[in-house]
């Protein structure tokens, strides 16, 4: 395999391991706040099976979209889907008021026993694991074709990296969940940039959308060219490059 196509996919798979790694900050304190009314050694169990389940879940997901990936219409879907997401968190970043006022409305539901928790956990993995799935997807499916043979419609090479950034994501959602909690505390401009970063992925999902053949609506070769990705690699460093050294304001304000 030519090496510049092995840069191109190590790191297009470390960006997909560092997105998931800032995502996974949400969803550890999701599981803790789940959790967190059960007895402490119930508390491990419940999250070990919730996590057993979003491996199934996500592995099962990645051979059943590797059938649908060359298809426009779930393209299309994906790519409003990833900016629906990254919009509505920016809109509770910037209106938290908003955002407290469903917090309190949710705090306000019966504490459950343990397996309804269990079940509660394992959908809030799969909730998570949809984003972080369509998100991987948008960014493999525009690499290069390798020598390796296809999964479903997919390139083995490309499903390789699907698979790898989302069970390292599922892992880090567990094992580095406190380091990332911390990260955030101390840069929460990053959580930010994570957001817009999943709203850019979902603009390059509609580019290549638009490039499909059966829609030919901009040139097919637009999403491989040089040009596109300068911009789409250049918006992605300077996005995550600024969210690194800005401070909202609310945490400004916090004493």
């Amino acid at each position: 395999m030519d090496s510049s196509i092995l840069i191109e996919y190590g790191w297009t798979l470390l960006v997909l391991i560092g997105l998931e790694g800032l995502l996974a900050a949400d969803n550890a304190l999701v599981m803790a706040m789940i959790v967190k009314h059960l007895p402490a050694e119930k508390q491990r169990k419940a999250l070990l099976y919730g996590l057993g389940g979003a491996f199934v879940f996500r592995f099962a997901s990645l051979f059943f979209i590797s059938f649908l990936v060359d298809i426009w219409e779930l393209q299309a879907l994906g790519a409003i889907y990833l900016c629906y997401i990254a919009l509505n968190n920016l809109l509770k970043t910037f209106f938290p008021n908003k955002a407290k006022e469903n917090e309190k409305k949710r705090s306000n539901n019966k504490q459950l026993g343990f397996w309804p928790t269990v079940l509660k956990v394992e959908l809030a993995d799969i909730a998570f694991a949809v984003d972080s799935i369509l998100a991987a997807v948008a960014l493999a499916t525009t690499l290069p074709h390798t020598s390796l043979p296809d999964i479903g419609e997919m390139d083995g090479g490309q499903f390789f990296v699907v698979l790898s950034g989302g069970m390292i994501g599922l892992i880090l959602i567990r094992i580095a969940a406190s380091y990332i909690v911390n990260l955030l505390q101390e840069r929460p401009g990053l959580e930010t940039a994570a957001y817009v970063v999943v709203g850019w992925v979902g603009v390059k999902l509609a580019v290549h959308t638009l490039a499909h053949p059966q829609l030919n609506i901009i040139d097919q070769h637009f999403p491989d060219s040089s040009l596109w990705n300068m911009i789409f690699w250049g918006f992605m460093i300077l996005t995550i490059l600024l969210g690194w050294s800005w401070q909202p304001k609310t945490s400004n304000n916090k004493a």
